[in-house]
């Protein structure tokens, strides 16, 4: 196999008439795959079947400090759950409140306090003329969809492999007091799967935004979803800021949505402990509480960090397959020809691939006219605007491998059609 850069015309052209053959080969078979969302595969919620066992008769819905989980109250969350969430966060349990099972679900609600109330005695943000927000790009497509939602102008802020350029951070968030937050996600980001270095976490503690109200939203999402033995750990972003006199400035979001079950987890944000005062004057007005007996099952289900990094060493070892197969496919079909880069991710949930400029809705729209479903080309952006139409996210959690197999064969296929075509429109 050639590299398509070094091709004449008619080679190139052959080239395209080859690959047709084997698109329309792949077409005829009616495949039917979705690969548009990091869902965890049917293998990896039956992990966590046990927990339904747990809980037996009256005495065992009451947790460790005499709450009857059954009935109201419980504002904050267990003591139990409190503690299990804060091992995933790595921060205290008394920073935590837990949520229902949605991470989202809290950040959504984040944003409205901040948007209806204010934070700290400031202004509303539904009363300024303007609000902005930082997004680092490539990034999770929910995050921006709040943002907009609620008419945020969302500013692009790149990545590398260490995380956001924090020198256009710094000098943005200093001069631009209209500048309100920030997303983030540190560790194993979706969707390229990158991890904050150790030096991009401290400046982002470090930060002196010109807004009183300035919240960096940190989530956690992949904190313990390792793909291998090493357990790369990234620093305690709330004790930081703390430490740089921001103890205001962090909200950071987790849950168990890929550690348990998807749909029925159990979420959690961390903070200092005005923001855990501020928060909870309208949370009581929001809520009695939230599901308890959910919280006892999975504290008990998971009695300490141990008990957790277990669990998701079985979870790493389904994915593990999944992503080497799909990463295989790229090495043998695309590295030889130029077609695009990508980087092998150690965690998470998604593999980034960046193809040729101007070619990555075209090869999603060829994937889907084959039957297999990715995320939309320029979800990763605010708007949905990929300014090099370059980015595709591939979640390869969901499907059987034989399945896998045959989508990522798919869309090896049609990424090399894409740039054919490409180089012999040049």
């Amino acid at each position: 196999m050639n590299n398509y850069l070094e091709m004449t015309k008619e080679e190139l052209a052959a080239e395209k008439a080859n690959l047709e053959e084997q698109y329309k080969q792949w077409q005829a078979k009616g495949l039917k795959l979705d690969m548009s969302r990091g869902k965890p595969s049917s293998e990896q919620l039956d992990l966590s079947m046990p927990i339904f066992d747990i809980l037996d008769g009256e005495a065992s819905m009451r947790c460790l400090n005499g709450v009857e989980t059954r009935n109201y109250g419980g504002l904050e969350g267990l003591v139990e759950a409190r503690k299990m969430m804060s091992e995933i966060m790595d921060c205290d349990p008394e920073q935590v409140i837990i949520g229902g099972n949605s991470s989202l679900n809290m950040m959504f609600d984040t944003i409205i306090r901040g948007y209806s109330l204010g934070f700290a005695g400031c202004t509303p943000w539904c009363k300024l003329d303007k609000v902005k927000w930082l997004c680092p790009v490539p990034g999770y497509d929910r995050h921006f969809a709040i943002t907009q939602h609620f008419g945020f102008e969302m500013i692009n802020i790149p990545m590398d492999d260490n995380g956001p350029d924090m020198d256009m951070v710094e000098k943005l968030v200093s001069s631009d007091d209209s500048i309100k937050g920030m997303w983030c996600v540190p560790k194993y980001s979706n969707p390229t799967g990158i991890v904050y270095s150790d030096e991009v976490v401290k400046r982002i503690a470090a930060l002196k935004p010109a807004a009183k109200d300035f919240r960096v939203f940190w989530d956690n999402a992949y904190a313990v979803h390792h793909l291998y033995d090493e357990m790369t750990q990234i620093p305690n972003i709330l004790a930081l800021s703390e430490d740089a006199g921001n103890e205001n400035m962090v909200f950071e979001f987790a849950s168990t949505s890929k550690i348990t079950f998807a749909g029925a987890g159990v979420a959690a944000m961390a903070m200092n402990n005005k923001n855990r005062e501020e928060m909870k004057k309208t949370m009581t007005v929001q809520t009695i509480g939230y599901d308890k007996v959910n919280q006892l099952r999975h504290a008990r289900f998971f009695t300490n960090v141990t008990t957790i990094e277990d669990h998701m060493k079985k979870h790493a070892q389904l994915l593990r397959p999944r992503f080497e197969l799909v990463l295989e496919a790229l090495e043998r079909d695309l590295k030889p020809t130029g077609c695009g880069n990508w980087v092998a991710p150690r965690g998470g949930y998604f593999i980034t691939y960046n193809a040729p400029s101007g070619t990555a809705t075209r090869i999603v729209d060829l994937c889907g006219l084959a039957g297999v479903v990715l995320t939309p080309a320029g979800a990763p952006f605010p708007y949905h605007m990929d300014p090099e139409d370059s980015v595709i996210r591939f979640a390869p959690s969901f499907p059987s491998l034989e399945e896998l197999k045959d989508a990522a064969d798919i869309f090896t296929v049609c990424a090399r059609i894409a740039t054919v075509e490409k180089l012999l429109h040049a």
